[in-house]
């Protein structure tokens, strides 16, 4: 498993360099300039609430008697996405970071880890939704234009690999669940949960069936109010693009990424996704790599500050846990 994550980061990281000297450093960093310290600030500000709908899409799904908070989930979802985008860990490693957040808020460790299962759920749900429309839409743009037949079927073959994946993640929920367990204590250790009552709670979550549709709803929002950050994102370089056409264009680059689960933080798959993409709506190549490099310096603005700050969350439990073993 380190092994195949080495070797895909090691790829990715080579393809987004290559990517980059074939298109050309300059023409790249154009944009990336233009959009200046106070048009950046108001991209990574636009992503917090962003996070806070992930946050509800997560709560939502809870039973009531969890006794975390909203900002408590809040805050296991930006715990969540930081390791994720940041972290060596694939998205399986967020997943343990996200739920262990939410169970020292005060959720009990079975319901933050059941729920987080019923919300992937959901998640990948609506995306697959919000992927289908993107791919009608990119279907009757390109009606009749043989040139980007290629290009086509190899965005359907990305998004079939997000279906199957979500099949396989429905359908595999229990044997992942034990699997994040023996991840969470090689992870940190001493700190199991008992699984099989993840399981039970997990039975517990969809028996609310509102609250799971609520949580797809929530959900569905965020994937296009995410999407429309791209489109602000180039507004704020200046490059004029049509707000559908970017949604588009985040769809398909949404699915790719998720059928690349395995590699860290989508390296390369979504640079690559982006010099494939972007021309079939009338944007160069330089301006996709532009808006991916804006993506990965938003991450790194908005995840550094989160991990820094649960490893401080971490420490101070950890300090406390055994200041209380030497009384």
């Amino acid at each position: 498993m380190r092994l195949a994550l080495l070797i895909s980061t090691v790829v990715g990281l080579a393809l987004a360099a290559w990517l980059l000297g074939h298109v050309g450093w300059v023409a790249v960093w154009a944009p990336v300039q233009a959009i200046g310290f106070g048009g950046f600030a108001l991209y990574v500000a636009y992503t917090l609430p962003v996070l806070a709908v992930l946050g509800a899409a997560w709560w939502v799904v809870a039973p009531p008697s969890s006794a975390a908070t909203l900002p408590g989930f809040v805050w296991g979802r930006a715990t969540r996405e930081a390791a994720t985008d940041l972290l060596p860990f694939a998205q399986l490693g967020g997943l343990v970071v996200g739920g262990r957040t939410v169970a020292a808020a005060g959720t009990p460790a079975p319901l933050a880890y059941a729920s987080m299962v019923a919300d992937l759920t959901t998640e990948m749900a609506a995306q697959l939704v919000f992927t289908l429309a993107g791919i009608a839409a990119l279907a009757a743009m390109l009606a009749g234009d043989p040139v980007s037949h290629q290009t086509t079927r190899t965005v359907i073959v990305g998004v079939t690999l997000v279906l199957a994946a979500g099949a396989a993640f429905a359908g595999l929920q229990r044997p992942l669940i034990a699997l994040a367990g023996r991840l969470l204590e090689r992870l940190v250790p001493g700190s199991a949960v008992a699984f099989g009552t993840v399981r039970t709670e997990l039975d517990r979550v969809y028996r609310a069936r509102a609250r799971v549709a609520a949580s797809f709803a929530l959900n569905l929002v965020a994937w296009v109010v995410s999407a429309g950050g791209a489109w602000l994102a180039l507004r704020l370089a200046g490059q004029h693009v049509g707000l559908v056409p970017m949604l588009v264009i985040e769809s398909l680059i949404f699915a790719l990424r998720s059928a690349a689960f395995m590699v860290p933080g989508g390296l390369g798959i979504q640079e690559g996704a982006y010099v494939l993409l972007c021309p079939l709506f009338g944007l160069p190549p330089e301006t996709g790599l532009a808006l991916s490099l804006l993506k990965r310096a938003r991450d790194v603005a908005v995840g550094l500050p989160v991990l820094l700050a649960w490893q401080l969350q971490e420490s101070g439990a950890l300090w406390r846990s055994r200041a209380s073993l030497r009384d």
